[in-house]
């Protein structure tokens, strides 16, 4: 795979890739997808594996045979709706069976999946509904009313006409747990028992789940392959809304495959899923993964330590990938000596760097190796990966399979020399096909370079002798709090809602366990500068939008910095901070 390089002073890469000397000797570099649907992996895994557990749920165990029988009774009932090939489909839940169950049904349904993270609020909402042109979305009843708030405050034209709402009971039943030590923490007795009301929806119909996984329609034929379009998730960036990535079932089923094999995968694995699925990296690395090799998934809603201690113990969990705040917080229980970690045999994860001190603790008590990889929404997740048995750490690791990645100047678009910083970009068959509706970031994000078209990730980095890639800065505005990615164009669009804020500019501070947080920095309009506080500003935000991107300082200034041109000059207010 040789690379001509003109830029001056660059070093030409030879006809093999130096990465390639610690690559895992059992591996291709390259491999050939399956020219089937994602649909078929889970179909295949449930013929070969049909009483295997596939979900377990605080003790509730979901077969394959189980999950294929409910993902198809659901795929029918959407098809009643009126969902045909093509449609788009919201998928708004925290991790649980139902959302492995409406994501293949959305499926199977020849429809393409819009994952949604739950933690947004209706004001967000808004477009998500309305950029895919969704008419049936699916949920959890604790996030139901903010779905409806955000279908009802738009034109009737625009609204859902479908909501289906389902209980977390609906998966487990309103009975205990049935292991020891599965049942959920006391703090989540409340939100997953509950079975909050069904709200009304202006202009559409609220389904109950039950009532759903009684219908008898059967699914449509499966009308969907290798090229069509599968999954639409939404990436922010430097202005505007969240633009949707076009990743087809070609697309997701590369990286699905690529990481089982990367991962040592097989059917005998058992994986904690606690990052969370309507993530792309939960999503592609773990559910499809998993559910393709015929996994077992252990499935956590939310992060909570003495579960997931209790849950690797109990469960032998062998593969477990996270962000390394959840591992700094399981080593910081009491408990922690008497959790069971002697089953894990592969651990890993991405969004932040794994903290030296950390990374050494593992080696050194259990002799894993902690791997860090790279990704983003339009790469499917992994782009990057540290090889299992040779990783760097604090590194983003080598290009995955089947993948070519070089580091360029992005002014010139000339590949710099090695160890020289430049952007990152991507060229392989899990990157995504483009923005949704948005032609123009399309052609922005994308370069020709010896023929073949990269992703510009707009991320700063550098490749050392050995060929594994650094990150070193963003070219992109972006924070990254706790592996949650936070664009603060999204962030001040949504705070000039409020009716104080005249200015708003957002940018990071740093933060001694989220790694960085939002910072606010505000210009109020005259007449409230007497009468609203910082504290203010900060409730706000978390009535409007997502915990996560909430400011969590606040500072109120007469003036922001401008340019001649009129333009917020956040640099400066970066720098300064």
């Amino acid at each position: 795979m040789p690379s001509s390089v003109t830029s001056p002073g660059a070093v030409v890469h030879p006809g093999v890739r130096p990465h390639y000397r610690f690559w895992p000797a059992r591996l291709p570099h390259a491999i050939n997808v399956p020219a089937t649907s994602l649909w078929d992996n889970l179909e295949t895994s449930a013929r070969r594996y049909p009483e295997k557990a596939a979900l377990v749920f605080l003790g509730h165990i979901i077969s394959y045979a189980e999950l294929l029988r409910q993902a198809q009774t659901l795929a029918g009932f959407l098809q009643t709706l009126g969902v045909g090939k093509g449609d788009r489909v919201l998928l708004n839940m925290q991790n649980c069976p139902q959302l492995v169950i409406a994501h293949f049904a959305i499926l199977r349904a020849n429809a393409v999946v819009v994952p949604v993270n739950p933690m947004n609020r209706a004001e967000e909402l808004k477009h998500y509904i309305l950029d895919p042109d969704a008419r049936v979305a699916i949920t959890t009843s604790d996030l139901a009313a903010e779905l409806a708030r955000a279908s009802d405050a738009l034109a009737p034209k625009q609204r859902l006409a479908h909501l289906l709402v389902t209980h977390f009971t609906d998966a487990f039943g309103a009975e205990a747990a049935a292991v020891a030590g599965e049942s959920p923490p006391p703090a989540w007795a409340e939100w997953l028992g509950a079975r909050h009301a069904l709200p009304a929806l202006q202009d559409g119909v609220v389904h109950a789940w039950e009532d759903a996984m009684h219908g008898t329609a059967e699914p449509p034929a499966l009308a969907v392959g290798a090229d069509d379009l599968a999954i639409l998730p939404y990436t922010s960036g430097t202005t505007g809304l969240p633009k949707g990535c076009m990743h087809t079932h070609a697309s997701i089923m590369h990286n699905a495959i690529a990481s089982s094999l990367w991962g040592n995968g097989c059917a005998e694995n058992v994986v904690l899923v606690v990052v969370p699925m309507f993530h792309i990296t939960g999503m592609v690395s773990l559910m499809h993964t998993s559910i393709r090799g015929g996994a077992t998934l252990i499935l956590m809603p939310r992060w909570e330590r003495e579960l997931a201690g209790r849950l690797i113990s109990t469960w032998k969990v062998t593969h477990w990938t996270n962000i390394p705040t959840m591992v700094i917080d399981l080593m910081g229980s009491p408990n922690f000596a008497h959790f069971d970690l002697s089953s894990l045999v592969y651990i890993g994860g991405g969004g932040a760097a794994m903290p030296q001190a950390v990374a050494q603790r593992l080696l050194d008590q259990f002799g894993l190796r902690y791997v860090e990889g790279y990704g983003l929404t339009e790469t499917a997740a992994p782009s990057h990966s540290n090889p299992v048995d040779a990783p760097k750490q604090q590194c983003l690791g080598i290009p995955f399979m089947s993948t070519d990645a070089r580091v360029i100047d992005p002014d010139t678009l000339l590949e710099v020399p090695i160890g020289a910083q430049g952007e990152i970009i991507i060229h392989g068959p899990e990157v995504f096909r483009g923005y949704w509706k948005r032609p123009e970031a399309t052609e922005a994000a994308f370069i020709e370079l010896e023929g073949k078209r990269f992703f510009r990730s707009g991320d700063l980095g550098h490749v050392d002798a050995d060929g594994y890639f650094f990150l070193t800065d963003r070219l992109k505005r972006m924070i990254n709090a706790s592996g949650f990615k936070v664009w603060p164009a999204e962030v001040e669009a949504l705070m000039f809602a409020h009716p104080a804020v005249q200015e708003a500019c957002v940018i990071s501070t740093r933060d001694s366990y989220r790694g960085e947080s939002v910072k606010a920095v505000i210009v109020l309009r005259p007449a409230h500068r007497d009468t609203v506080s910082e504290q203010d500003i900060i409730d706000w935000c978390r009535d409007n939008m997502a915990v996560y991107k909430c400011p969590r300082v606040v500072q109120f200034v007469d003036a922001l910095p401008k340019s001649g041109a009129g333009k917020v000059m956040w640099r400066i207010l970066q720098e300064a901070e």
